[in-house]
């Protein structure tokens, strides 16, 4: 494969390059560069959030490049504290190694199997050692450490830091180290801990590695980072309905964001397809067209269109008006319940009542039947509810105040 020289391709998307000029040096040396980006499996399954920087991956591959997806099997037992202001809870071995079986097989559903390196870190961090790791250590001071966000804050704030802690950003470091690594990705929130890896390979002698932080996708919310244990999150292995309901569900305003970070549509589509809208076209025609292209990719042309078929016979089937009352509700982080939102919206007297018609089974969610009656809305979202055969409204759960509307 002929390698590509072409840097405004592998910018598109991305927060920071440091340096581009290093970049541009390795590229000219016309050899393949060794990519790399860790996930700490700490959870079971990957959702669209961590395909933000595999499709980055993707696309070195396409260009001819040797992408290194790694599992941090070793600095999963650690726990990532990028972003946190609490000690993260470390998994056991056990559980590390059942979510790193799962990220193997989720990984090919974006990468080419046959043009990447699955690597684990365990594989060199457990030959470290005490000694190792006491050398590994004298390379960086505390002072240096507090220089993080996260961890200036907890400091200022008397909150917790375990020294283990300080150990993370020195593990995913060293592991550029083993791994040569000529580039790495990651979120926006890793951009010391890559710094960390930079400053490591020169004092092991090697060319530092380039850095590409990419931004971190909101969850359902439009809030918080997508997270599976906020539940804001739509995962790669959803079923294909449950997949389109979901992108369905974000705002117009989060939909755009969307097609930024996970569309591989072309520029100038996206730039016409916002001249649609602004025009007066329906921003659901766009979220249709977006919702297809992510289903397509994860599980074929043929369940995208059985989930859009599927989608729009439900929304027949409750006899969905043109028109219908619309309220945007002040929700907090963690949503709103059914039973409020319904009240809010003006479509049941009481919370009483609400949770008396979901056990009824007289309540829909955009289209579907609710039997959940702990169901939480998320923040960010949008939903057309329907109570009886008659009843409807349109809601969006917005941010207070706005009412206008890990490693992997």
């Amino acid at each position: 494969m002929t390698l590509s020289t072409d840097i405004a391709e592998l910018r598109r998307g991305t927060q920071e390059l440091i340096l581009e000029e290093d970049l541009q040096r390795k590229l000219a040396k016309g050899k393949p560069l060794r990519v790399k980006a860790g996930f700490d499996p700490t959870a079971p399954d990957l959702h669209l959030g961590h395909t933000v920087i595999l499709n980055k991956m993707r696309q070195f591959q396409d260009q001819g490049h040797h992408v290194m997806f790694l599992i941090g099997d070793f600095t999963g037992m650690i726990g990532d504290p990028s972003g946190r202001n609490a000690t993260r809870p470390p998994l056991t071995p056990e559980q590390i190694a059942a979510n790193a079986e799962t990220y193997k097989a989720q990984v090919f559903r974006v990468l080419d199997p046959a043009r990447t390196e699955v690597m684990f870190n365990s594989s060199w961090c457990n030959q470290l050692g005490a000694a190792g790791m006491i050398r590994l250590a004298a390379q960086h001071t505390v002072a240096r450490m507090l220089e993080r966000d996260d961890f200036s804050k907890r400091f200022a704030e008397q909150r917790p830091i375990s020294i283990h802690e300080f150990l993370y950003p020195l593990m995913q470091g060293y592991d550029s180290v083993a791994m040569r690594a000529d580039v790495e990705l990651g979120g926006t929130d890793q951009k010391f801990n890559l710094l960390v890896g930079r400053e490591l390979q020169k004092h092991y002698g090697q060319e530092p590695q380039v850095i590409i932080t990419l931004p971190l996708l909101e969850g359902l919310d439009g809030v918080n980072k997508m997270s599976k244990s906020l539940g804001n999150y739509v995962g790669i292995q959803d079923a294909p309905g449950e997949m389109f309901g979901k992108l369905m569900s974000v705002s117009d305003e989060l939909m755009w964001r969307y097609i930024e970070l996970l569309s591989f549509a072309s520029l100038p589509m996206v730039e016409a397809w916002k001249r649609e809208v602004a025009e007066g076209s329906n921003p659901r025609d766009t979220k249709v067209r977006f919702a297809q292209e992510i289903v397509t990719r994860f599980h074929g042309a043929a369940s995208a269109r059985d989930a859009l078929a599927d989608f729009e016979a439900r929304f027949r089937e409750g006899a969905i008006p043109e028109s219908m009352p619309e309220f945007s509700l002040a929700a907090p982080a963690g949503g709103l319940p059914i039973a409020q939102v319904l009240r809010s919206a003006g479509l049941c007297p009481s919370t009483t009542e609400a949770v008396r018609l979901i056990e009824q089974g007289g309540v829909r969610v955009d289209g579907e039947r609710v039997s959940d009656k702990g169901l939480r809305l998320v923040v960010g979202s949008e939903h057309i509810l329907q109570v009886g055969k008659r009843r409807f409204a349109r809601v969006t759960l917005a941010v207070p105040g706005n009412s206008a509307g890990d490693r992997g």
